[in-house]
């Protein structure tokens, strides 16, 4: 007998336009596999999920940059479709934003965890994650949000170069832009580039001090907050590889125990009363230990399946059972257990794996669902072989810096009018950080 009540379908929802999501092939292949049908709301066109044996359909997905109203239309002529109430899975942060301020409107047509509207939308803008990190005594990164181009040069005179420039809302970046959501910054006039691109970008800039990547310095914690408020499943982990070098996504990353890093992700989500999947990195400081939070996710990471438990637990499973009132699983962590995206990391895909209790799981293949591991290479090469062609046929924008980079000579400090302009910016910093910056304490995430 399942431990599920197969009888509720799943319905994943992801707006972005990103073919090579891997996380949501892994949640078709969790819940399919538990006997859950699995429907996919999200542009799946050359996607390897739309191969997975364990998709029962696929349904167009809304407009980039819907409406909630659009969300919301697009939702209603799913549940039409599916005909019976379903637990309903954001893979993206602008849909779980949108699902979090219309949880009222979708039931009963979908199952939801309940917790307030607002709070998806409040922990996914990083300006107002800085804002809530200081209010509840988790070390974030010291930032910094401009309202000129003048104070964009102050502040990098502040923090110190190189710096972090974060738009506060990425979902909302323009594709073709050239702009990326998380860029290094190395000079005053970058910064200042930067921020007058703003009304472009959709959102707030902000510049955060910058914490130097290094060995086991990026960590990540997974978990589901059920409706009493417990935290189950997931479990803490650390990059071993990612892609960018240094930054990204995670390629390869290790099941590893980190009393630390739960121990902010349990004080974070109790004093916030969040319920639901939950995604966070971290970064820890080389100098002084402490781990930083870098982002909060408000949905499945996309290597949630590196928390798979002794039952077959992960939080997309402890969705599925809490909010169809069965109880989960007891299962026990298996720490050591790797994680691989193949088109990221070829070479540790295809290297045997060194032994270990927990096992490695791959992004893309597995043998009972081969179909998305093989169209996988065929659409990343042609994927790949078309950014090259970009690159010759001319001069373009990656990251909104010209291709190829470029040196900016810099200039000289600004003088201490310039400097008090800096110091009048609104500032969030975390607990115990003081204004005046050392070397130590310059830090933030890429």
């Amino acid at each position: 007998m399942s431990l599920f009540d197969i009888r509720v379908p799943a319905v994943l929802l992801r707006i972005d336009r990103n073919p090579f999501h891997h996380g949501t092939l892994g949640a078709v292949r969790s819940l399919g596999r538990a006997g859950v049908e699995v429907h996919v709301v999200a542009d799946c066109t050359a996607s390897p999920v739309r191969e997975s044996r364990f998709v029962r359909q696929l349904h167009p997905p809304p407009p980039p940059f819907a409406s909630p109203d659009d969300i919301a239309v697009a939702l209603r002529r799913v549940a039409a479709r599916v005909a019976r109430p379903a637990v309903l899975i954001p893979m993206d942060d602008a849909g779980a934003i949108a699902v979090g301020r219309l949880g009222a409107e979708l039931a009963p047509a979908y199952l939801l965890p309940k917790q307030p509207g607002a709070l998806s939308a409040r922990v996914a803008d990083k300006a107002q994650l800085a804002e809530v990190c200081a209010s509840v005594g988790i070390p974030h990164p010291v930032t910094l949000i401009p309202d000129s181009a003048a104070q964009a040069e102050g502040a990098a005179w502040q923090l110190g170069l190189p710096l972090v420039a974060k738009w506060s809302r990425p979902w909302l970046v323009p594709a073709g832009s050239g702009l990326r959501s998380t860029v290094v910054v190395r000079s005053v006039l970058e910064a200042r580039e930067l921020y007058l691109r703003t009304q472009e970008a959709g959102s707030r800039l902000l510049l955060q001090a910058f914490l130097p990547p290094g060995h086991d310095r990026d960590w990540f914690f997974h978990g589901y907050v059920d409706r009493f408020g417990a935290l189950r499943g997931g479990g803490s982990g650390v990059k071993r590889r990612a892609w960018p070098r240094g930054a990204g996504l995670t390629a390869v990353g290790r099941w590893t125990p980190n009393p630390q890093v739960r121990e902010l992700a349990e004080r974070l989500t109790r004093e916030l009363g969040y319920r639901g999947i939950l995604d966070l990195d971290f970064r820890r400081c080389g100098a002084t230990g402490r781990y930083h939070l870098l982002d909060f996710n408000p949905r499945p990471g996309a290597q949630f399946r590196l928390f798979t438990d002794t039952a077959e637990l992960d939080v997309v499973r402890a969705l599925h059972l809490d909010l169809t009132h069965r109880p989960l699983p007891a299962g026990s962590p298996r720490p050591g257990r790797e994680f691989v995206v193949e088109n990221y990391a070829p070479l540790t895909a295809l290297r045997p794996p060194f032994p270990r209790r927990g096992g490695r799981e791959r992004a893309w293949h597995a043998r009972d669902d081969r179909a998305p591991g093989r169209a996988m290479w065929g659409l990343w090469g042609r994927h790949v072989s078309r950014r090259l062609l970009d690159r010759v046929r001319g001069p373009g924008t990656e990251g909104g810096m010209q291709a190829g980079g470029r040196v900016v000579r810099q200039a000289t400090p600004p003088s201490a009018g310039v400097h008090d302009l800096a110091v009048g910016l609104p500032t969030v910093t975390s607990p115990g950080v003081p204004d005046a910056l050392t070397d130590d304490e310059k830090a933030s995430s890429c």
